[in-house]
């Protein structure tokens, strides 16, 4: 009977369940998922339930970062395709433009999304520029093309359900060291190999310590009312780290209203003026949410959220490494582009995996 290669990951935001999954497509793979919060929890420290979550491709054009988007798309295509219960549905989609706003922290993030040639033109379906005579005033440039947008708390269980098929084990721990979690294998024996999936929290993960992450913070408001498709908008006049865009998730989700691009801030707790703000701009954009006439009381709230966007100086890490003997192929630091880029992300990090399991068994013979 052939070896198993028992496999710890570690994290159970879109990350870490996105490598499980593909991971758990290997029969000789025994993996045990270790987190301190599981889908279900809504927490500070928890990024991926806040998410909107979208494919909003925002990488440089012959960057890795595009090489994950683009490697992406089709995988969430097909989820949304043939798997209705993962919780995905395409979305008309219109992203806006102003050349002012390209020195401002949101602009930099969009940079790429609002070119008027960009990369994944050829990738999205229906890719078109919005004539400039049918622009408004102060829009230098549109386009429109399909996309999808996720529900966060139908999705993340599907992958764990989808894991749990093959055999995936979860349980909930807390580390303070990383070499820690090679001794919480649902088997008793030590893992092979643990792969790091804890975004922001491995800035003061034992073992890790990376000192290159900073959070981003995103004020949501979660709304019931539906502007008819996914809209956004490279920057706003109210700072240069507030950001006007919408999106309904599908089956029932609610429409998320954003947000903010607050580098370095850490604050948990919404803030009222800014959701104020947040919804008075997603109305200017888009009247359509409200009956006509209305304001910000013509919307019916859910609820009011904030995540920290686990962004990294240099861009996500993903390699290989050994801490203190274990095995350790990392894969986090996705900033706002986690689910985006989750497949792409995912499967360079279970090429580390393979790579890294089959120097271990050269080792042994």
């Amino acid at each position: 009977m052939a070896t198993k290669n028992n496999i710890v990951v570690l994290g159970a935001g879109v990350s870490g369940l996105t490598t499980a999954y593909l991971l758990s497509k290997d029969p000789s793979n025994c993996i045990t998922v270790v987190s301190k919060h599981m889908p279900g929890d809504y927490d500070i420290e928890y990024c991926s339930p806040w998410a909107g979550a979208n494919y909003l491709p925002v990488g440089k054009s012959g960057s890795s970062h595009e090489r994950w988007e683009r490697n992406t798309w089709p995988a969430l295509r097909e989820l949304t395709e043939k798997h209705p219960d993962a919780g995905i549905h395409f979305q008309d989609t219109i992203v806006y433009n102003r050349k002012k706003d390209q020195g401002s922290a949101t602009g930099q993030w969009f940079s790429e999304l609002v070119q008027k040639e960009p990369w994944y033109k050829n990738v999205v379906p229906g890719f078109t520029n919005v004539p400039d005579d049918q622009l408004a005033p102060g829009i230098d440039n549109a386009s429109k093309f399909t996309s999808v947008c996720i529900n966060t708390a139908v999705y993340l269980p599907w992958l764990i359900g989808q894991c749990r098929k093959t055999g995936v084990v979860f349980k909930r721990a807390v580390f303070n060291h990383i070499a820690e979690a090679a001794n919480a294998h649902h088997t008793g024996q030590k893992a092979d190999l643990i792969v790091n999936c804890t975004g922001l929290s491995s800035k003061k993960l034992g073992g890790v310590c990376d000192d290159k992450l900073y959070p981003a913070r995103g004020q949501i408001v979660v709304v019931r009312n539906d502007p008819g498709a996914m809209v956004s908008i490279s920057g706003t006049d109210d700072g240069d780290d507030e950001v006007t865009y919408m999106m309904t998730r599908a089956a029932g989700g609610g429409t998320v209203l954003g947000g903010s691009y607050q580098k370095n801030q850490w604050d948990p707790l919404p803030d009222p003026n800014l959701a104020v703000r947040i919804m008075k701009r997603a109305i200017e954009l888009c009247p359509q949410l409200v009956k006509k006439g209305q304001g910000i009381e013509g919307l019916s709230i859910i609820r009011h959220g904030v995540g920290l966007r686990p962004l990294r100086e240099g861009g996500p890490r993903i390699e290989a490494e050994k801490i203190e003997g274990v095995n350790v192929v990392h894969n986090y630091g996705h900033g706002g582009f986690g689910y985006q880029a989750s497949f792409g992300c995912s499967q360079d990090a279970v090429a580390l995996v393979n790579s890294a399991l089959k120097r271990k068994d050269q080792a042994k013979l």
